[in-house]
């Protein structure tokens, strides 16, 4: 049965299901036809005992014992014209005077719960025989005899048989409904079923688990009322999703906004889009699901892009090493050019205040940093930034108060993602020449970082989208870097317990010092 056909399958079912109907009526066909016999043919043949036991020659045949071989006439006659098995007389003490069975006179009546010995009327099952039992009254009001009249009860079938016309029909059209019920049926789910049989479906469902769990890439399924509908282990890992996921809405989840937008398709359903999630970077594609014109939901694939970020992070910083290098070989190389023309010109002063000043300006701001900034990294950094940000006409400088002793690799590291990565935006932000101004303090448990330019700043409208969706822009449409270090920064700075904020040009980022 099992490898049979779907549609053989619901057939045999919806078939057994008729059958069981089919004998549950019958059944209760029998059963009321039972009982209407039992009711009417009761009735009847109370009323021949009574009849029989009322007749005048009869209770004087029982009055006077030599005339008991009168009995078997009436009773005969009366079993005749009624149509009843049995008419049997008897005496008070219920010995059988007349009776079809010769074998039988002179024996005991059955009576079985009868109460025909108290002299009352009695209609019921005695053996096979629905029987009636009536008294013979005398004229004196004493008990003469009994008159028992009865009918042999009709067998299981035979009610069957002698069941009611409408019992009968409704049997008939149950057995039509239902074979034909089922055979729609079974067409129906075929159809919704792709003509796939059980076992095929049972397969793909099998398939599917596998293929879910086993790629590396996270699925999320989300239903029309924005509802998790699937999600594979990958998907829970990399979105930090509870067990109990599937059922609940998206808005329910302890998401951040930006990847509420994704899932839900608020963001569009753009390609390769770019979300952060506790220290890892996600790319996510959204495949809108529609059934006919009416969408029925969405499948959100995802890919872990930190390790990706963290070497790109690694060539920005060698690409930055190499611009600092460029900037200062072309500074210098102007600077060659300069004493050089000097030289040919004969202004030897000249050329010696002019060396003597740039010897003095490199020495100044590499010992300013140097006394202000303990940490090796975070000073290097920002030696190495002066230099670029001066081959775009920018001034970088440290404000008086900066002070930074040492601090852990973890630290330093993220510190000189942010300074690099708010001073990089601040020089792409200016319109031209300009300065920008570095704060860096230590403060309790957290060190400060604030970077000042002298550009248009921030629209207070955009504060937030800056650092959540202009990387995603950038990254995903432009393969530029701006908007990926902003949000890069901020997720730097909660992975230390702090954050980050702008107000106008001002760009202040707080992390807390591990104790």
């Amino acid at each position: 049965m099992n490898n049979a056909p779907l549609s053989r399958q619901l057939l045999g079912w919806q078939l057994l299901m008729v059958v069981v109907l089919l004998a549950a009526v019958t059944v209760f066909s029998a059963i009321q036809s039972n009982n209407s016999f039992k009711n009417n043919e009761g009735r009847r043949m109370l009323s021949v005992a009574e009849d029989v036991a009322a007749t005048a020659s009869v209770r004087a045949a029982l009055a006077n014992t030599a005339r008991y071989h009168q009995l078997p006439t009436f009773a005969t006659s009366a079993r005749n014209l009624s149509g009843a098995d049995f008419v049997v007389i008897t005496r008070p003490d219920l010995t059988i005077l007349t009776s079809p069975d010769p074998g039988a006179v002179n024996t005991r009546l059955p009576i079985g719960d009868s109460m025909i010995r108290d002299g009352r009327s009695w209609v019921g099952v005695v053996g096979d025989s629905l029987v009636a039992h009536v008294p013979v009254i005398s004229d004196r009001g004493s008990v003469i005899g009994i008159v028992a009249a009865g009918v042999d009860t009709p067998t299981f079938l035979e009610g069957i048989v002698n069941s009611p016309a409408e019992a009968l029909f409704i049997l008939g059209i149950a057995t039509v409904v239902g074979v034909v019920g089922s055979l729609l049926l079974a067409g129906r789910v075929k159809r919704q079923t792709f003509g796939l049989e059980p076992r095929e479906i049972a397969g793909l469902v099998e398939h599917r688990e596998a293929m879910l769990h086993g790629i590396r890439e996270g699925v999320v399924g989300i239903d029309a009322a924005k509802r998790i509908t699937l999600v594979n282990d990958q998907a829970r890992r990399l979105l930090s999703l509870p067990e109990d996921v599937v059922g609940r809405h998206v808005d329910e989840l302890d998401l951040n906004d930006r990847l509420v937008d994704v899932l839900t398709g608020r963001a569009g359903d753009g390609a390769d889009e770019i979300a952060l999630r506790r220290g890892r970077v996600l790319i996510m594609n959204r495949m809108p699901i529609t059934a006919g014109d009416a969408a029925v939901g969405s499948v959100v694939t995802l890919r872990d892009r930190t390790d990706f970020v963290t070497l790109q992070q690694e060539l920005d910083t060698n690409r930055g090493t190499t611009d600092a290098l460029r900037a200062q070989a072309h500074e210098f190389t102007n600077r060659l050019h300069t004493i050089a023309g000097l030289i040919e010109l004969g202004e030897y002063d000249e050329v010696r205040r002019y060396v003597d000043w740039v010897s003095h300006t490199r020495e100044a701001w590499h010992a300013e940093v140097s006394e202000r900034i303990g940490d090796a990294a975070v000073a290097a950094l920002l030696i190495a930034k002066a230099s670029v940000a001066a081959e775009h006409n920018v001034g970088l400088r440290l404000t008086p108060s900066s002070r930074l002793a040492e601090v852990d690799e973890s630290l330093s590291a993220d510190l000189v993602t942010v300074i690099g990565n708010l001073v990089d935006n601040a020089v792409d932000a200016l319109p031209g020449a300009g300065w920008i101004e570095v704060d860096i303090q230590r403060t309790g448990d957290e060190v400060r970082v604030v970077v000042t330019d002298s550009g248009p700043g921030v629209a207070p409208d955009i504060v937030e989208e800056v650092f959540r969706h202009g990387f995603t822009t950038k990254a995903a449409e432009e393969g530029g870097q701006r908007g990926l270090g902003l949000a890069l920064t901020r997720q730097a700075c909660r992975r230390h317990g702090g954050s980050v904020e702008v107000h106008g040009a001002v760009f202040t980022a707080r992390l807390g010092v591990p104790t």
